[in-house]
């Protein structure tokens, strides 16, 4: 019997300390709101994106993992520097075939083709000032 009236009265005293807690302790203004964690390590907007930016890329968590805002712009950044710099080796990987493919066809005076026409033979020495 006196066991359990100690756990009546414990179980009393628990209850009045919450509920003093809940009603009277602190201030009565709710808890500011908290600014959301947001990217502060952005992907560099003034020059290419290199393997160190990528590699420190670190994006903030939220509530279910990664906002995904923040891993959509960083993607679609680095999509599209990705496409820009295939676009640029196809011009480049073409701009050599078409090199090679002249230099295989014998070399053109310029005057004879009516262009401008660079030649990538060495310059013979009756050529060199």
């Amino acid at each position: 019997m006196v066991m359990f009236l100690f756990l009546v009265v414990a179980l009393a005293v628990v209850v009045a300390a919450v509920t003093l807690a809940v009603v009277g302790g602190g201030e009565n203004t709710p808890l500011p709101e908290a600014v959301p964690e947001r990217l502060r390590d952005p992907l560099p907007p003034d020059r290419p994106v290199d393997r160190a930016d990528v590699e420190g890329l670190r994006f903030p968590l939220a509530a279910r993992g990664y906002r995904m805002a923040d891993v959509d712009d960083a993607l679609s950044r680095l999509g599209a520097e990705l496409a820009e710099r295939d676009a640029r080796i196809a011009d480049l990987e073409s701009a050599l075939a078409g090199a090679r493919s002249a230099a295989d066809q014998g070399p053109v005076h310029p005057a004879a083709a009516g262009e401008n026409h660079i030649s990538m033979d060495k310059p013979r020495r009756e050529d060199r000032p």
